[in-house]
C-alpha cells in the first residue's frame, strides 16, 4: 500500500514540478524537433507551443533517466508515458494560472524579489549577488523581464497548491488508525496517506476547473 500511494503522489508531484521549473531554470535550451512553433494544446485563449512542450518533455526525460539510470528502458518509457505525462500537465499548469487570476491569487513585487534573493543560484556566500544572477540569467539566453514573469508564475502556482491542500485535512482520528510493525513505518505510511490525499485533491481540483473551460489537445503534433 505505502509503495501504491508514494508512487501515485510522487509521480504527480514530479511532473508538475518539472512543468514549472523547466522554463525557469532551464530557458530555451537545444530543442531541435520540427516546428517548435506548432501549437500542441489549447486551453481557452491560451495556446501552448511545440517548443515549450518538447523543452519540458526533455527535463522531464532526462529527469527520469537521471533517476532510473539503465532502469530507464523501453519497457520503462513505454509505461511513464512521459509524451502524454508531460502534454496534460502543461494544460494542468495553464489551467491553475487561469484559476488563479480568476480568484485574485497574485504575488507582489516584494514576494517576488524575496524569492529571487533567496534562490541558491544566484548566492555566493550565503547571500544575493546580482553579478551571478545577471550572467546566470545570461547563459540561459533570458532577461530578467522574462525569468521573473515564469518565477512569478510559479508563485502563484505554489500558492494555488498550497491553497488547494491546506482544504484537504485528514481527521487525526483517521491517521491514528495508520500503524506499521515500528514507529518508523507508521510515521512513513501516514505521511503517504496525507501527501497522496493531496495529489488527489489537486487532481480534482483541476479536473473540476476544466469542465468549464475549452480545452484542445493536439496529441498527433508529439507523435
Amino acid at each position: 500500500m505505502l509503495k501504491v500511494m508514494r508512487h501515485h503522489a510522487k509521480y504527480f508531484y514530479v511532473l508538475f514540478f518539472i512543468v514549472i521549473l523547466s522554463f525557469i531554470f532551464w530557458g530555451v535550451g537545444t530543442v531541435d524537433k520540427s516546428d517548435g512553433s506548432r501549437v500542441v494544446a489549447e486551453v481557452g485563449k491560451y495556446k501552448i507551443t511545440g517548443e515549450e512542450y518538447w523543452r519540458t518533455y526533455d527535463r522531464m526525460f532526462n529527469f527520469y533517466r537521471d533517476m532510473y539510470k539503465e532502469k530507464f528502458d523501453q519497457e520503462m518509457q513505454k509505461k511513464l508515458n512521459l509524451k502524454e505525462g508531460v502534454l496534460n500537465s502543461l494544460v494542468d499548469n495553464r489551467v491553475l494560472l487561469i484559476a488563479a487570476k480568476e480568484g485574485g491569487i497574485t504575488v507582489s513585487d516584494e514576494e517576488l524579489n524575496e524569492a529571487i534573493k533567496n534562490e541558491q543560484a544566484f548566492m555566493k556566500d550565503g547571500s544575493f549577488d546580482s553579478a551571478i544572477y545577471q550572467n546566470r540569467l545570461r547563459l540561459m539566453r533570458l532577461t530578467p523581464e522574462a525569468y521573473e514573469a515564469a518565477k512569478r508564475q510559479d508563485l502563484i502556482l505554489t500558492k494555488m497548491r498550497r491553497l488547494i491542500e491546506l482544504s484537504t485535512a485528514i481527521p487525526a482520528d483517521e491517521l491514528a488508525k495508520i500503524s506499521g510493525p515500528d514507529e518508523q513505518t507508521t510515521k512513513a505510511l501516514q505521511d503517504a496517506m496525507v501527501q497522496n490525499a493531496r495529489a488527489t485533491a489537486l487532481r480534482a481540483y483541476v479536473e473540476g476547473v476544466k469542465k468549464g473551460m475549452k480545452i484542445k489537445l493536439y496529441p498527433d503534433r508529439i507523435a
